[in-house]
């Protein structure tokens, strides 16, 4: 990536990163109160460490706010955006510059993933409990089918291509278009934009700026939306961040990698469990779904 896309980015993610700030400040106080937790905290902690690892942060953090009942179904995918948003700001700044993509497909891919959770973000608030607890089913469900495909090994190696042009740009801005749109239904971007670069041909280490990059510009948006509408947990937010921020540091400084197979494979199991609960719970009785 030449040295003015690089700043181009960092300059965004900066921006980026204030209109975020102000959101949470601006909007946390309107929809209760403030008050994170030990529970939650290591939450953050736990999620964001192994999301900067590669395992991705969403369906763990589903799968605990379930497991506790931490948080309301309803609003998981606001909670979600708006509480990870900073830690993944955190992972673009450091490792969105170490690697050289085409600028105009970083900027594509992210742009239409920005767009994409923004029309998400206004389409799943607005839905029942029940819609919410069927779509994070199917898509954890998704999720856990891609995490088991890493932990096996069986993706596509991807080329050698930094970006691409013509008919698989166009494939490429598509698919981020729809994976910001499922951002916003708590799947996480980071396996299906990696598969998504690879099977177009490219460099899988492309893939990294661009998932990173197209999550840190899409969440504070997608987050500032669910805040707005209320559809959040103030609480789950301010303690995810306490907790995840600093584990970003830990893990891309200190730790930097661990064995990842086995922990994917847990990760699967521990998904699919959720997945399972997910869309037992949307057949039920709205006033059960709903307790």
């Amino acid at each position: 990536m030449p040295f003015d896309a690089k700043l181009l980015l960092l300059g965004g993610l900066a921006l980026v990163t204030v209109y975020h700030l102000v959101s949470l400040i601006r909007g946390l106080p309107k929809v209760g109160s403030v008050k994170p937790t030990p529970g939650l905290i290591m939450t953050g902690v736990i999620t964001d460490f192994l999301d900067t690892l590669g395992i991705g942060s969403f369906a763990t953090t589903t799968t605990i706010f379930r497991a506790t009942k931490w948080v309301k179904d309803a609003v998981i995918p606001g909670t979600l955006n708006a509480g990870h948003a900073l830690a993944t700001l955190t992972q673009a700044f450091i490792y969105t510059q170490v690697v050289e993509v085409e600028p105009v497909t970083l900027v594509g891919m992210i742009a239409v993933a920005v767009l994409g959770s923004w029309v998400g973000a206004g389409l799943v608030a607005k839905w029942p409990t029940q819609r919410i607890q069927f779509g994070m089913g199917i898509c954890l469900a998704g999720a856990a089918a891609l995490t088991a495909a890493q932990a096996a090994g069986v993706l596509p190696g991807g080329g050698e291509a930094i970006g691409v042009t013509g008919v698989k740009l166009g494939i490429a801005l598509t698919g981020n278009f729809i994976l910001g749109i499922l951002m916003t239904m708590g799947i996480g971007l980071y396996g299906p934009c990696l598969l998504l670069v690879s099977v177009l041909g490219m460099n899988p280490a492309a893939g990294f700026p661009i998932m990173m990059g197209s999550c840190a510009f899409l969440m504070p948006f997608a987050g500032d939306r669910f805040i707005r509408m209320g559809k959040v947990d103030p609480r789950a937010i301010v303690s995810i961040i306490i907790g995840g921020v600093p584990a970003v540091f830990v893990a891309a400084f200190i730790v930097k990698s661990l064995p990842l197979t086995a922990l994917r494979w847990l990760v699967v199991l521990v998904v699919l469990y959720t997945a399972t609960t997910l869309l037992l719970s949307a057949r039920r009785p709205v006033e059960v779904a709903d307790a």
